[in-house]
C-alpha cells in the first residue's frame, strides 16, 4: 500500500519537473536562436510478477518513474529579414558560431547570430550582445570593417581622387585564407551543456569540427524554435498526468483509511 502513495508521488514530481521545461520554452518563444528542451524520462523499477527477469508479460509491476535528462534538438528554424549587416542566420542543422569570453578565454557555441561590432584596443571586433568575441575559422576573434568618417568626407570633396589599387593587393583580399565568419559543428551535438544566453558548451575531449562551405544568410536572424503548438499539447498532456497522479496519491490514502477504520 506505501508502494501506491510512493509511486503516486514520483509522478506528479516529474509531471512538475516536466511542467518546467515546457514553461521555458514558451518564455523563450521569442528568443532569437533559443532551441526548445524536451524531457526524457525512465523507469525506476520494472518488473514481472510471475515470470523471469526480461520476459514480457501482462503482469508488469513499476516503482514509478524520473526525469533523466532534458535534450536539444540544433535543427535550422525560421529565418527573418532584419536591416542589420552584423545579423547571421545558419542554415546547416548541428552548425554553431564559436564564441569566446575576452576575460576568462572561455569558449562557448551558439546558433544566435545577433552579433554587433565591439570596439577594442585595435580596432573593431564581432561580438554577441554580451561583448565576447565571434572567432573565425583560425579560433581568432574576428576583426570587422567600419565606415572611415574621414574618407567619407574626402569623397564628397570635388577634388577628391581615389588610390589607385594594384591587382597583387585586390589577389591577397581575395585569398582563401582571409579571416572570415565560419561555424562548427560536433559529431554528438547533443552532449553539449546549456550555460545560459543560447549559448553552450563543449564537455573536455569533445573537438569542434569546422564546416567547409557553410550556408549563412546575413542580415538574418534565426527565430526561436518553440512551437507554440506542441507546447500546449504537452502542457495539457502534463496537467492530466499530473491530476492521474494526484488521484493514485489520494485513492491509496482513501484504502490506507478504510483498513484502519476496518481494524476498530
Amino acid at each position: 500500500m506505501y508502494q501506491s502513495f510512493y509511486t503516486g508521488a514520483l509522478g506528479a514530481g516529474s509531471c512538475m519537473a516536466r511542467m518546467g521545461v515546457i514553461a521555458n520554452n514558451l518564455a523563450n518563444i521569442n528568443n532569437d536562436g533559443f532551441k526548445p528542451k524536451t524531457a526524457a524520462f525512465s523507469d525506476l523499477l520494472n518488473y514481472n510478477l510471475n515470470d523471469s527477469e526480461g520476459a514480457v508479460t501482462e503482469l508488469m509491476a513499476g516503482n514509478g518513474v524520473r526525469m533523466q535528462r532534458t535534450y536539444t534538438g540544433y535543427g535550422t528554424g525560421a529565418i527573418v529579414q532584419t536591416t542589420s549587416d552584423c545579423d547571421f542566420a545558419i542554415m546547416e542543422d548541428n552548425a554553431f558560431f564559436m564564441v569566446q569570453d575576452p576575460a576568462t578565454g572561455e569558449i562557448t557555441y551558439t546558433r544566435s547570430g545577433n552579433f554587433h561590432k565591439g570596439q577594442m584596443e585595435d580596432g573593431y571586433y564581432l561580438t554577441t550582445a554580451n561583448g565576447k568575441l565571434v572567432l573565425d575559422q583560425n579560433g581568432e576573434p574576428l576583426k570587422v570593417d567600419v565606415a572611415d568618417v574621414d574618407e567619407m568626407q574626402a569623397e564628397m570633396d570635388e577634388d577628391y581622387e581615389p588610390e589607385e589599387v594594384d591587382e597583387d593587393e585586390e589577389d591577397e583580399e581575395e585569398d582563401e585564407d582571409k579571416p572570415r565568419l565560419s561555424v562548427y559543428t560536433f559529431s554528438n551535438p547533443s552532449w553539449l551543456m546549456s550555460v545560459g544566453d543560447n549559448e553552450y558548451a563543449a564537455p573536455a575531449g569533445m573537438e569542434p569540427q569546422l564546416v567547409e562551405n557553410p550556408r549563412i544568410v546575413s542580415s538574418a536572424l534565426e527565430r526561436s524554435g518553440t512551437d507554440l503548438s506542441k507546447e500546449m499539447v504537452r502542457v495539457i498532456e502534463c496537467q492530466r498526468a499530473y491530476s492521474y497522479a494526484l488521484k493514485m496519491v489520494t485513492t491509496s490514502d482513501e484504502i490506507e483509511s478504510t483498513i484502519n477504520s476496518l481494524r476498530g
